[in-house]
């Protein structure tokens, strides 16, 4: 399952930009291969995150991984270096998937239903107190 497709990074970025980065071949038209290939690296990249906390597949695309997918997809499509905005995007849609994995970002699907978990999957607590006043008692 692929979380965006080329009319989302057309109408992301549009079609100049995106004929730009992804007509490798000169014809007029992105390159299948291209296209497929960033979009690919995009879900890798997701899923490597969502995986820790929800059982993939996800029963839909959550718009946030969609958008998230364009960002990644389009940075990776400037293989000579992206515009600072490009680079924003894609640092943002990072951080939130770092948050995703974390837990401190749920993912409702279309219906707003949250997926799945992982099985064992939480918000990490704060640790328990390994030294106590009893412990430091002899250090003086």
């Amino acid at each position: 399952m692929s979380y965006a497709v080329l009319a989302d990074l057309i109408a992301r970025a549009g079609h100049v930009e995106i004929l730009q980065v992804a007509d490798r071949d000169g014809l007029g038209v992105p390159d299948p291969d291209v296209i497929a290939a960033a979009l690919a690296d995009a879900d890798s990249t997701i899923n490597g995150y969502v995986r820790v906390k929800y059982a993939l597949p996800l029963p839909g695309t959550p718009r946030l991984l969609n958008t998230w997918a364009v960002s990644i997809a389009r940075y990776v499509l400037h293989r000579d270096g992206a515009p600072d905005h490009v680079t924003a995007d894609y640092k943002d849609a990072i951080a939130g998937l770092k948050d995703v994995a974390r837990g401190l970002i749920t993912l409702p699907d279309a219906a707003g239903e949250t997926p799945a978990e992982v099985a064992g999957t939480h918000v990490a607590a704060s640790p328990r107190e390994v030294f106590t006043r009893t412990h430091l008692r002899g250090w003086r």
